[in-house]
């Protein structure tokens, strides 16, 4: 056994000169404990915001944890991509615009191919491109995730007042009767997700249904889901001609990303009674066959 090493002693308040061994020791000590923390990605998907997406950027940053802010620049006809890359964003850009959902999924591939081998894959945090400074309010999310509280936390906007009108409604409605869980915002679309409950969730549902797909897709795969109150609120949009037709094609999206889960669900449940009925078919056939070989115990 080795003999403890003698020091001399040393006059009270002196100070040892550390060696370049320890020195070398103790930066590797912080470079393995840097390389197991995990780290989340802020996804911005963004088309002509060029008025607000600099300080989403810049607030998107300052969330602790986050070490990587992508904005996927949709098609935008101003200088988005410039204004999102100069506030510190990295920067992908669709030459036509092709919707929210195909950018997310270009935007996570993007981040799974910068996560660095050895640490754990970054958590994704979906923040919308027009909350400019009001982005710090997700902060919650993100501890949330990466504290293994849940595998997706979904950031509860206006002081966590319950949503209303027909489609909020209708998604609470099938969520719960799915899942059994009863969500309080069910179309949040500020949320995190480990990198499992992202890829559980895709390919993600079209428009306006991309929430509510997202939130059952993860429940199914047997993840946790949780609603996390934040200091974001809603952007109040003025009443126009066409809100009335935008509020019907959400409808849509919502009930079609609930019957094509509907219809998976059911398919499952009839493969599984199917499945049930062969085995105990053959286990049946098996015990009364004569010429069947005995186990050997």
């Amino acid at each position: 056994m080795a003999k403890p090493r003698s020091e001399t002693p040393k006059a009270p308040g002196a100070a040892r000169k550390p060696s370049a061994r320890s020195g070398r020791v103790a930066a590797a000590r912080r470079a393995a404990q840097a390389a197991s923390v995990p780290t989340a990605a802020v996804l911005i998907v963004a088309h002509n915001q060029a008025r607000r997406i600099a300080a989403t950027v810049r607030a998107s940053r300052a969330i602790p944890g986050v070490d990587l802010v992508l904005v996927v620049d949709d098609g935008s006809a101003d200088n988005t991509q410039h204004l999102a890359r100069k506030a510190g964003a990295v920067v992908v850009r669709h030459s036509h615009r092709r919707g929210r959902s195909v950018s997310i999924e270009t935007g996570s591939a993007v981040v799974s191919m910068r996560d660095e081998e050895g640490k754990p894959p970054r958590a994704v945090l979906l923040m919308e491109p027009g909350l400019g400074n009001a982005a710090i309010g997700a902060a919650p999310l993100v501890e949330a995730v990466l504290e293994s509280v849940a595998d997706m936390a979904i950031g509860l906007t206006d002081g966590g007042n319950r949503a209303t009108g027909a489609t909020a409604g209708s998604a609470r409605k099938a969520i719960a009767a799915l899942s059994g869980w009863n969500p309080i915002q069910p179309l949040s679309r500020v949320r995190c997700l480990t990198r499992e409950a992202l890829e559980a969730a895709l390919p993600l549902s079209h428009g306006a249904g991309l929430e509510t797909g997202m939130t059952l897709d993860v429940i199914y795969a047997g993840l946790t889901v949780t609603e996390v109150e934040s200091e974001m609120r809603h952007r109040v949009y003025k009443k126009t001609a066409t809100r009335p037709l935008a509020r019907v094609s959400q409808y849509r999206d919502v009930m079609m990303a609930i019957s094509s889960r509907r219809i998976r669900l059911s398919l499952l449940s009839t493969q599984h009674a199917v499945e049930d009925t062969f085995h105990i078919a053959s286990r049946s056939s098996q015990s009364t066959d004569p010429t069947a070989p005995e186990s050997v115990q």
